[in-house]
């Protein structure tokens, strides 16, 4: 539902379309990957070590 409105709310014919959408999903994930992933990573259990060598 949330992606057949973003097809109708984008404006032009269907390649601008596409092309918007998909520099919409590449901003999306650079945003994750620079802001949101670092900022939660301290809250992770994936660096939590409990074998000592």
């Amino acid at each position: 539902m949330m992606y057949a409105w973003l097809w109708r709310a984008l404006p032009g014919p269907r390649w601008l379309r596409l092309l918007l959408l998909l520099a919409l999903a590449v901003a999306v994930v650079a945003a994750c990957f620079t802001w949101v992933f670092p900022a939660i990573a301290p809250y992770m259990p994936f660096n939590d070590i409990t074998v000592d060598e």
